[in-house]
């Protein structure tokens, strides 16, 4: 099954893919792990990566397609796959289309892991790290055992700048532009379509999620 997966930040979508990932034996491939894996390689495009980002420039789209066409066609995605952050625009996933149509492939479903944005404001504001050992904590789900401190050396927890409220709905609002058109694209294609509601309990949602697949 080859899966395109889209969502607004915080609406847990990376944790949905993992599942299913698990569940289809498939790989889960974003564009981040596309671009560490390419300057890893070190090839002629991981190369051109690297200069790039090492200039703190955008990655341009033809790179960007030649990333996934590349990851695309290795023998872990001959099964399926869940694409992560691509496409962001119209223009990505028309490349995306003829890219698959090269390969002899095509995208089975498009999963939209939606949520709202004050939903996603409370879950992304409410995120704790330790800025000793990097551990992760959530004040609504994945609490510390004693409030404020890392359960592993103690250190005081701290809030990350780009998880402030304000920052929080300036991406959401940003990725609500820039993807309306793509979801647009894709729900009026003949693609399977999936809307799910990524704002209640994460088992729930799986449930859904693996319900809706196994109808394609």
């Amino acid at each position: 099954m080859n899966i395109v997966l889209m969502g607004p930040p915080g609406a847990g979508k990376g944790t949905q893919a993992k599942r299913i990932a698990h569940k289809y034996n498939i790989p889960h491939i974003s564009t981040g792990d596309m671009l560490r894996e390419a300057v890893a390689a070190g090839n002629d495009l991981g190369l051109k990566v690297k200069e790039i980002m090492e200039k703190g420039l955008l990655v341009p789209d033809t790179l960007m397609i030649g990333l996934v066409k590349e990851r695309l066609s290795r023998g872990d995605a001959k099964n399926g796959f869940i694409l992560d952050g691509f496409p962001r625009t119209v223009e990505q996933a028309e490349a995306l289309d003829k890219m698959l149509g090269e390969l002899d492939r095509k995208i089975d479903v498009v999963l939209l892991v939606n949520s709202s944005e004050e939903v996603v404001v409370n879950r992304i504001s409410s995120r704790r790290v330790c800025p000793k050992c990097g551990k992760v904590y959530n004040l609504l789900t994945i609490k510390p055992q004693i409030d404020g401190l890392c359960d592993v050396d103690g250190s005081e927890l701290v809030q990350r700048d780009d998880d402030l409220p304000e920052t929080v709905r300036s991406r959401y609002r940003v990725y609500a532009e820039k993807t309306a058109p793509v979801i647009d694209y894709y729900s009026n294609s003949e693609v399977f379509f999936l809307d799910i509601d990524g704002s209640g309990n994460i088992d729930e949602v799986a449930e859904e999620i693996f319900g809706l697949l196994g109808n394609v």
